[in-house]
């Protein structure tokens, strides 16, 4: 297996920089996990299109505004990715119980310790203070590697740093989205900006079921749904449940060993719900399908599955490749993935490659838009 086994040719057009008006109405490529067919259908057809007694499981996560503007002592400017709040045990570090006694020292309304990935800091910039707005300054603690930090937050008028957030920060868009929002405002004879957002990605880069705040990019196989198509999924018998795993910047890291075993992915955490738990052994006991919304779902699953399928919450760093099995997603619904990317690995494990990239092909040729914004899939046994 190599590298290159995994890619594949993509006109930049066809990648999705805006969302369609309505969430339901993305096409549909319909791909039969055990054959070698596959169909065309809209998204909204979904719910008409699932075995008998699934369980469809959901991805809750809630995109934060975690994109925050930063000023260093000198005037620099920093952009900040916010990664995760750490929790006490992980706090304490080499080089930081100085300046973690100095903020301590200072009153404020919040004061919380986040890992983040930075841009403009450099890797001496262990202490440094930055500001990110009159009320809320942070300083650095420990500098990692590949621009990861630790920071110490605090704040004014504020409840916490997500609160201080929603004003203060904005919507973490993909790269290839802000690229090609920026090629089409240059092609048009436009200036392009720093900040490609636009004001309906609050709530279009945001499943209508997200609830948990904490990630940085959206499940995205989760956008498509609508109040209406998910009423009609538990319309038709079918059961949904929820667990929670908030993606983080690792999802848009590319592969860079030619060899893709010798790939490590980044932890990411999750909430495995005792009654989420619960419905999906009832279902493998009972022989009925485990539908996956997303790749999230999908390797919150199999890595929970892997450590005992204990309900809680819990670490993985699975990387479901080409010949691993699958213990319990019987079907995926899932966007159009990059190429050479884990995610596309990952479902070329559950579909088989060259289907999936025999799908792809088509999908290319009959105009489907690609990525985060764009059309889905539904894998499927005896679908076609």
């Amino acid at each position: 297996m190599r590298l290159d086994d995994f890619d594949y040719d993509l006109p930049p057009e066809q990648i999705a920089s805006h969302p369609l008006p309505e969430r339901d109405a993305s096409r549909l490529l319909i791909l039969d996990r055990n054959g070698t067919g596959f169909k065309f259908s809209v998204f909204s057809q979904l719910p008409g299109l699932l075995r008998p007694g699934s369980v469809l499981v959901l991805n809750d996560t809630q995109v934060i505004p975690a994109r925050l503007a930063a000023r260093k002592p000198t005037g620099g400017a920093v952009e900040l990715l916010l990664v995760r709040r750490l929790v006490d045990a992980e706090i304490t570090a080499e080089g930081s119980d100085a300046a973690l006694e100095k903020a301590a020292a200072t009153p404020a309304t919040f004061r919380e310790v986040w890992e983040v990935m930075g841009k403009g800091l450099g890797p001496r910039a262990e202490g440094m203070e930055l500001s990110i707005s009159p009320e809320v300054r942070a300083r650095v603690l420990l500098a990692g590697t590949q621009g990861s930090y630790k920071l110490a937050i605090e704040g004014h008028g504020h409840e916490s740093l997500l609160h201080a957030a929603e004003t203060l920060g904005r919507i973490p868009l993909p790269p290839y989205i802000e690229a090609q929002r920026r090629r089409a405002t240059e092609a048009s004879g436009g200036l392009s900006s720093r900040d490609t957002t636009v004001p309906n990605d609050e709530q279009r880069y945001q499943t209508v079921y997200a609830r948990v705040p904490g990630a940085v990019a959206a499940p995205t196989a989760g956008l498509h749904f609508t109040p209406e198509v998910l009423a009609e999924v538990r319309a038709r018998g079918h059961e949904i449940v929820f667990l929670t795993l908030h993606v983080g910047p690792g999802t848009f890291r590319p592969v860079k060993e030619d060899d893709p075993s010798r790939h490590r992915m980044e932890e990411e955490h999750y909430v495995l719900p005792a009654a989420t738990a619960d419905a999906v052994s009832r279902a493998r006991a009972e022989g009925r399908p485990v539908v996956a919304v997303g790749t999230t779902v999908v390797r919150t699953l199999e890595g929970a599955f892997r450590q005992g399928f204990q309900p809680g919450p819990g670490r993985t760093d699975v990387f479901i490749k080409p010949g691993d099995s699958f213990n319990v997603v019987t079907d995926l619904i899932t966007n159009f993935h990059l190429p050479k990317s884990t995610l596309l690995m990952l479902v070329s494990a559950f579909a088989g490659r060259d289907h999936v990239l025999a799908a792809y092909k088509a999908a290319v040729e009959a105009k489907l838009r690609f990525y985060s914004y764009g059309d889905a899939m539904f894998i499927s046994p005896g679908q076609v």
